[in-house]
């Protein structure tokens, strides 16, 4: 009881914070929006695609953006406890009663929120676009919050392990961004690439979400590529939120 309390208030606090980032609202909200509006003209040009109309492609691009956002997003946290490690506020934790799992758990909640928040917005666009929604969307908002909780995890236990040098956490996290994002297959598809790198993408976390988000986006619920994307993202949450308490309960012990 403590600790769903304790998370929702941090939760409730770090959501705040978010709403009183007009800049960071503007820049999360319109790099998706960006994405559909510059790159679907050129995915009308590929082969196997030319003649499909937007809304079609929107079928096979907008899902990818959607798996996009939840990793992006999930790279915010990190930076947020740069900031509280640099002002003490992590120090002050120290002496509160707090659950600290929660001091994890709250951001989380936060930056989950916000991108189910994103995501609605830009699937609205989208239909409006001639983007067809299917009931496999919930399935892919369910993969999405998980991968971003993962991300947000990894983030957060990095920033901490970094003792507060942003340099340095922004390096690894800038460093692991752009191939984390082609080998996904977002903005153009790796079916189009050499077989090496159709291999190396199945070691992208990314990958097998956007995989499976384009399937159930189609209305394929109970697919190879959807359990493929459970098998991989639900272990690595796990393992992730483990390292990221054991690393929040000795910053704050």
């Amino acid at each position: 009881m403590k600790l769903a309390r304790d998370t929702a208030l941090l939760g409730w606090r770090y959501t705040l914070q978010l709403l009183r980032s007009p800049a960071w609202i503007a820049v999360g909200l319109s790099s998706p929006l960006l994405y559909l509006a510059l790159f679907t003209p050129l995915l009308r040009g590929l082969p196997g695609v030319a003649g499909h109309s937007t809304g079609e492609v929107l079928d096979e691009f907008l899902p990818g953006i959607l798996a996009l956002l939840a990793f992006s997003s999930g790279i915010g946290p990190g930076f947020t406890v740069i900031f509280e490690l640099q002002s003490g506020l992590v120090e002050r934790l120290r002496v509160t009663p707090t659950a600290r799992l929660a001091l994890l758990a709250g951001p989380v909640l936060a930056n989950v929120t916000a991108m189910f928040v994103f995501d609605a917005i830009l699937v609205a666009v989208g239909v409006a676009f001639g983007f067809t929604v299917h009931v496999g969307l919930l399935v892919v908002a369910v993969l999405a919050g998980i991968l971003a909780a993962t991300v947000s995890a990894f983030s957060m236990a990095l920033a901490l392990s970094s003792g507060g040098e942003i340099q340095g956490f922004a390096a690894v996290m800038n460093g692991l961004n752009l191939p984390v994002l082609l080998l996904a297959g977002v903005l153009l598809p790796l079916a189009i690439g050499p077989l090496w790198l159709r291999v190396l993408g199945h070691f992208d976390p990314l990958y097998y979400l956007v995989t499976a988000a384009r399937t159930l986006a189609e209305g394929h619920l109970a697919t190879a590529d959807t359990w493929h994307a459970f098998a991989v993202l639900v272990p690595l949450c796990a393992l992730t939120t483990a390292w990221a308490t054991r690393t929040y309960r000795t910053a704050v012990a």
